[in-house]
């Protein structure tokens, strides 16, 4: 009897396991039993005549086959995927579901205000929000997870369609009363060998800050690293230390509530914004609608504060 071809449920089981390295999750994320995860990939394994995975009853390890198949089976689902939405777009891109991701220092402070104009914009499309690292979005991206990205450079970045927003710069922020700083614009010069408080490894913002003045020795309190915005304004409102909030986080009204006081920075190199998008994707048109959007709500919102 001739085995029956691969098919892409086949290969979407593995990538998920290849994903998660565990049948119930991988069953979870597509929707299926376990049972039925488990028999597709044995049809799958009996096609090819080869073993994809080593299962015992603590774990699954792919072999380096299964590993390497694996990720050609995500480049295929991908490549389904976008025919898919190829064919969709056909009629109306702007239609159905969209995935996007955004960091954590930029989604909450102006995805909700733009809101409002994007259903009016799109009133067919459903958007879901998911804040994540910008390592973590550009590998949602590039593996089909996300339909679009919303990130701040500088962060080295290959294989996708980007559109610059806007630049967003810096206030520092310190304790009320604390001298040494005085209120009025901050140079870099006066920040030399300052020790600020700032995200934990990994968020871009605390990368961006750092750099700020490049030309000048500004370090981590490395007795303390936050996990959000909230957490850095709060501290600094009880007097522990100093940070740089983006401008964006203030206009939205971070600090409502908080003793803080802010300082301009003179000179400083703001981050750069940037919307994201895989290359050839049939709602590139969408996309940059929606940036001309974004593009209008800051300025909206920088306009309220003036």
């Amino acid at each position: 009897m001739i085995n029956p071809q691969i098919t892409l449920r086949q290969l979407r089981f593995l990538a998920a396991l290849a994903e998660t390295l565990n049948f119930s999750r991988a069953a979870e994320l597509c929707h299926v039993t376990q049972p039925t995860l488990s028999a597709g990939l044995r049809e799958l394994e009996e096609r090819l005549g080869v073993q994809l995975a080593e299962r015992n009853t603590r774990s699954v390890i792919l072999t380096p086959l299964g590993a390497e198949i694996a990720g050609r089976a995500r480049a295929l689902l991908l490549a389904a995927g976008d025919i898919e939405a190829l064919a969709a777009a056909q009629g109306r891109p702007d239609q159905g579901d969209l995935r996007l991701g955004a960091i954590p220092t930029i989604g909450p402070y102006l995805i909700p205000r733009a809101l409002p104009a994007l259903r009016g914009a799109f009133p067919e499309l459903r958007l879901f929000l998911r804040e994540e690292l910008t390592e973590q979005l550009v590998e949602g991206l590039l593996s089909g997870r996300l339909d679009l990205i919303l990130f701040a450079q500088p962060f080295d970045i290959a294989g996708i369609e980007t559109m610059h927003l806007f630049d967003d710069g810096y206030h520092l922020a310190t304790p009320p009363g604390l001298s040494g700083y005085g209120g009025g614009a901050v140079s870099g010069e006066a920040l030399e060998g300052a020790r600020l408080m700032l995200l934990e490894r990994g968020h871009c913002l605390q990368r961006h800050a750092l750099k700020a003045f490049p030309d000048y020795e500004i370090e981590q309190d490395e007795s303390f690293s936050a996990t959000s915005l909230s957490t850095l304004i709060s501290m600094v409102s009880e007097g522990l230390g100093i940070t740089l909030l983006p401008d964006l986080a203030i206009l939205s009204g971070v600090l409502a509530g908080q003793e803080v006081g802010l300082s301009p920075l003179e000179g400083a190199c703001p981050r750069r914004v940037m919307l994201g998008w895989r290359p050839g994707t049939p709602r590139a048109e969408v996309f940059a609608r929606l940036g001309g959007i974004l593009q209008r709500t800051r300025a909206v919102m920088q306009q309220d504060m003036a």
